[in-house]
């Protein structure tokens, strides 16, 4: 177990060296800061504030931090993090495969499996610090703005739900843990392409391919039957949380079906992994 530690921690200095790993938290700034002040100064705060009006809710008691914290994070999920988090996954191995070091490695006295499950954790590693990240500076830059008072989640077909503010901060709090499960799924799929004898771009888009065509075969309605084959379906558990009450049966069939999907892709790409000929 100490070693392993060592390894993992080795992995986490070459992981978070590198300087693409930060881009997406860069590209998160950007987004946040973009859509916060689209939020405060057009007509998007007027439409929430007609939309809580209009179900007989006072729409100054809603319209706060942690109200505006979920209004930047859903965009965010579903667009930008697959992106960066397919970015690191399809790097973890391909990249050292490109570059040669994965030779080097190696030609050391460890398994190739355990090599993979180290590369593979220091991803998950990865995907929960983004997660963290994100809610953190949505929580801090919606709070320039705006006051600390309820919380009003609404998502078409998902959810409608108003919470008081400390109901609806530890729902914000909960509902990052099955975000970080969203975002170690899309590590998962990248890095079971880079276990594949590719360039880690390839292994990228191959990973993103899979989650974008399985968010837009989910949205046509004629596979509205077959929604529980589409993983995307399972990443939206996360905003099931904030509806009173939570459905917890369907929350935790979509995580059971989440973790494993994470574990066969990592199966799957340790099985690719261990027939490659890299040594050569």
């Amino acid at each position: 177990m100490t070693m392993f530690h060592a390894q993992l921690k080795n992995e986490l200095w070459k992981l978070f060296g590198k300087k693409r790993t930060y881009i997406g938290f860069g590209a998160f700034l950007l987004a946040q800061t973009a859509m916060l002040l689209a939020f405060k100064y057009t007509r998007w705060q007027s439409d929430f504030e007609r939309l809580l009006n209009g179900n007989g809710y006072l729409a100054t008691e809603f319209i706060s931090v942690l109200t505006v914290s979920v209004v930047m994070l859903i965009p965010q999920i579903m667009l930008l993090m697959p992106l960066y988090a397919t970015l690191v996954g399809g790097d973890l191995v391909a990249k050292e495969a490109e570059d040669g070091t994965l030779r080097m490695i190696l030609s050391r006295p460890i398994s190739r499996l355990r090599l993979l499950f180290v590369k593979w954790s220091a991803g998950i590693v990865f995907a929960v610090v983004l997660v963290v990240a994100l809610g953190l500076t949505a929580l801090g830059f919606a709070s320039l703005l705006f006051p600390w008072k309820g919380m009003f989640v609404f998502s078409p077909g998902q959810a409608f739900s108003v919470l008081s503010a400390h109901e609806g901060l530890m729902r914000f709090i909960f509902s990052h843990l099955f975000l970080a499960v969203n975002a170690s799924v899309m590590v998962s799929v990248a890095f079971m392409f880079s276990c594949f004898n590719m360039k880690p771009a390839a292994a990228t888009i191959l990973a993103l391919s899979f989650l974008f065509v399985s968010m837009v075969m989910e949205n046509i309605p004629f596979f509205d039957r077959y929604e529980n084959w589409f993983i995307t379906h399972h990443f939206k558990c996360w905003l099931l949380i904030f509806l009173d009450p939570a459905p917890w049966s369907q929350i935790c069939q979509s995580e059971i079906i989440l973790f494993a999907v994470s574990a066969t892709a990592f199966v799957i790409g340790a099985m690719a992994f261990q027939v490659r000929d890299i040594k050569s």
